[in-house]
């Protein structure tokens, strides 16, 4: 599987992403993707993640956008040195698309910033190069 990652204020944010045949229906055109991510704070101050804005775009060109609070109901803190991993899924209408964004973050002085996913491919085996 190949990871990608971005890094922006030192924080280091990787993303996995792997086809999930058993729930997908390809005579219906769903196609279900699970998807690893990692946020590690190498910055030397604490921070504390509270949105996520992710920009989903399948094969045809169609964007689906989504904002909400936290990541799979969380809000971590991370202090210096410490990672985050958490996993979630994501339905397409097609065999691959894409998908980036960012998260929202606020120093403890509660300046507030945003961290940069990677873009990263959902794709079924052999459905694209």
């Amino acid at each position: 599987m190949e990871k990608f990652v971005a890094i922006t204020y030192d924080f280091h944010v990787s993303a996995i992403s792997r086809y999930i045949p058993e729930r997908s229906n390809p005579d219906i055109s769903i196609f279900f993707f699970a998807y690893w991510m990692s946020i590690t704070n190498k910055s030397e101050k604490p921070a504390q993640l509270l949105n996520r804005y992710w920009k989903i775009t399948d094969a045809d060109g169609r964007i689906n956008e989504i904002n909400g609070p936290g990541v799979v109901g969380e809000k971590p803190y991370l202090e210096p040195g410490q990672n985050f991993e958490y996993n979630s899924f994501c339905p397409l209408p097609t065999e691959f698309g894409f998908m980036k964004g960012y998260y929202d973050m606020i120093w403890e002085n509660k300046k507030e910033f945003q961290i940069d996913i990677p873009q990263f491919r959902l794709s079924k085996p052999n459905s694209a190069n």
